[in-house]
């Protein structure tokens, strides 16, 4: 308590040092003594004569004694009056309330009301709100309308030609923040023209002042009939296929169209005129944001020392982006790119204001590395997002997905589970189940390598370190298999907007290949999700819907660059590439799937053969990589997963 008086004394004392105050409290004083004169005026019906002057200049500083130091206690003198919200004018309500029962208390103890009319008091608590209000609102009105705005100064040369015409669709929340953002702030570039939306109740009223339009099927009409130079898609929590909707009405009426991100991507969750931007191919999933157990995962995370492998790509940043909300201890970014690990910590540093971070530019597959990395920092958590992901290539160069896949993540587990780390997490890949592919085959064996070490028993010492186990070990193994994730580097999308930009044509494999797609933010949010529900040996996947056609991805695209497919820019097939497969599945037949408590996670749970003997079964496919043999890689893969089975055999 001293210390909350010690501050409302500072407090005080760095407000009376301002003009500002001042000049509301004077103001304020003025009005309070006008309610008062107004309440004894209108009970009287007729002016104060002297037996009620006397009363009245007697009550006068009783009243504002006690309304003056009230409403500096519920905040009056603390706001930007520019700013008025609902917040003060609810403030407002409760120091009129409480002055009017301090005041009615007071005098019923001094003088049982003796010669006073009760109903001054309800008739002053009126007018004091209603003048307080009056004026507080009147400055806003001032700065909203007058200074620094042309509505009611046409002389001044506001460059209103400059300002782009803007036509909203949707008449819902979203647009209703975006129409008072733009009316409050006069440098914003724009003009709010009209809305359109799908209800036609909606049809004929307005909001903030800017009428509704029409539907949005008759979208041309209307930019025709508002002079509209570009259209913002105002939906910020629509399904995939209205967006699709929407976008297709948007370009048949050939004027730019921009829309607002999903709440999953603002992180304050404000919808602003400022994160407008393209449409994006993330827009059509057509899944809702999955929703993160903040508490668990800040339980899990907050300061604790975490540890990114592969932090500089694509997902291991994200990943970064999303661990530093939890506030943990400290960041261990692990990336064997010199440029994608430098911009990452410079990101995070300047744009995040995360100065825990320590950059580890080196391989995973470095046994000595890693052991310096953990005995000096002593992580509790590692992510292990570094791997190589690129189908063709890696079915060409084989020994490099068993060298970076396999024996790096071998190298990582070991040397977690030597100095006791809490948890790890695995990221693999859909291409794991039923591998046709190097690629898919060696992310499945690293899955077997997790699986095995959650049993938690070694048969001796561990393979790869020079330190032999814990007895118990406390490590927590578990996994998340990703699908394709959009925009990563592995991702098709890129290279089909390179295409675009290029002029074409785009390159689709195969008319009816079809992949599961996510988005880099669902990728990250299932990592960490899975990172705090995790007990031991589950895989964790996020449900996925419809699997997407790429020859109907590719069209899309094609669309939302402002070009026709197959007239503007050509679709040429090129048939499937080295290790592809037409379809992926999410989980094995043998594999048992089961529900979780977060309603878009699934679980998959294995047993797996004991770490000791998948050593020793890993030992001929560690030989062949080392000699760069194709065959023996591809055979040995066989002997260790039986459902692997490369297309040249289908």
């Amino acid at each position: 308590m001293p210390n909350s008086i010690a501050q409302q004394i500072k407090l005080f004392s760095h407000f009376v040092r301002k003009r500002n105050f001042w000049i509301i409290l004077i103001t304020d004083t003025l009005l309070l003594a006008l309610a008062l004169f107004l309440s004894y005026t209108i009970r009287l019906d007729r002016s104060i004569y002297d037996t009620e002057k006397l009363q009245y200049l007697t009550l006068l500083p009783v009243i504002l004694l006690i309304k003056v130091p009230v409403f500096y206690f519920f905040g009056l003198y603390r706001g930007m009056w520019r700013y008025m919200s609902t917040t003060d004018v609810i403030n407002l309500i409760k120091a009129s309330l409480f002055s009017f029962m301090f005041t009615v208390s007071l005098v019923l103890t001094v003088n049982r009301f003796e010669g006073m009319s009760r109903s001054i008091f309800f008739l002053d608590t009126i007018f004091s709100f209603l003048l307080i209000s009056g004026h507080r609102f009147a400055i806003r009105f001032f700065y909203k309308n007058v200074s620094g705005s042309r509505k009611l100064i046409p002389g001044l040369p506001l460059s209103a030609g400059n300002r782009k015409r803007l036509l909203l669709i949707g008449a819902g929340d979203a647009a209703e923040m975006i129409v008072r953002e733009v009316d409050n702030n006069p440098s914003l570039p724009y003009e709010i023209v009209g809305l359109v939306d799908d209800n036609p109740d909606k049809i004929g009223l307005k909001i903030h002042g800017v009428p509704i339009l029409g539907l949005v099927e008759d979208l041309q009409d209307h930019i025709e009939r508002a002079a509209a130079k570009e259209v913002l898609i105002a939906i910020s929590s629509g399904t995939g296929s209205q967006l699709k909707r929407l976008v297709e009405i948007c370009h048949s009426s050939g004027t730019s169209y921009k829309v607002l991100p999903g709440l999953s991507e603002l992180i304050d969750c404000q919808v602003s005129i400022r994160s407008m931007r393209e449409i994006s191919y993330k827009d059509f999933l057509g899944r809702k944001s999955l929703q993160l157990d903040h508490t668990s995962i800040s339980n899990t995370i907050e300061n604790q020392v975490v540890l990114i492998t592969g932090a500089g790509g694509s997902i291991g940043s994200e990943l970064c982006r999303q661990v530093i909300r939890f506030s943990p201890k400290n960041l261990i970014l692990f990336d064997a790119s010199e440029e994608n690990l430098y911009t990452l910590q410079m990101e995070l540093e300047h744009e995040y204001g995360f100065t825990n971070c320590k950059p580890i530019l080196g391989k995973v597959q470095d046994l000595a590395l890693l052991e310096t990395i953990f005995k000096q920092n002593q992580p509790d958590i590692v992510f292990h997002a570094a791997a190589y992901k690129h189908v063709p290539l890696i079915e060409i160069n084989p020994w490099e997905a068993i060298s970076n896949n396999v024996i790096a993540s071998q190298c990582l587990i070991e040397t977690a589970i030597v100095n006791k780390v809490k948890r790890f997490v695995l990221i693999s890949s859909d291409k794991a189940v039923n591998p046709t592919n190097i690629m898919g085959a060696s992310k499945r064996l690293t899955e077997l390598l997790m699986l095995a070490c959650a049993q938690r028993h070694w048969d001796g010492n561990l393979f790869r370190t020079t330190e032999p186990p814990p007895e118990h070990s406390c490590t927590i193994f578990q996994a998340v298999r990703f699908v394709n994730v959009i925009g990563s580097s592995g991702s098709v999308i890129p290279l089909f907007k390179h295409q675009i930009e290029l002029g074409g044509p785009v390159t689709v494999t195969h008319s009816e290949v079809t992949r599961y797609f996510m988005s880099i933010e669902e990728a990250a949010k299932l990592t960490l999700q899975a990172g705090a529900m995790g007990q031991g040996g589950e895989i964790f996947i996020l449900k996925m819907g419809e699997p997407i056609n790429i020859d109907k991805l590719a069209r899309d695209l094609i669309l939302l660059s402002g070009r026709e497919p197959d007239t503007e820019i050509e679709i040429k097939y090129t048939g499937l590439r080295p290790g592809e497969k037409l379809y992926e599945e999410l989980i094995t037949d043998s594999e048992g799937i089961e529900k979780t408590q977060h309603d878009k996670i699934m679980v998959l749970y294995g047993n797996g053969i004991t770490y000791a003997e998948l050593n020793q079964r890993l030992k001929p496919l560690v030989d062949a990589a080392l000699n760069h043999d194709s065959q023996k890689i591809k055979q040995t893969l066989k002997n260790l997963i039986p459902e692997y089975t490369p297309l040249s055999e289908n």
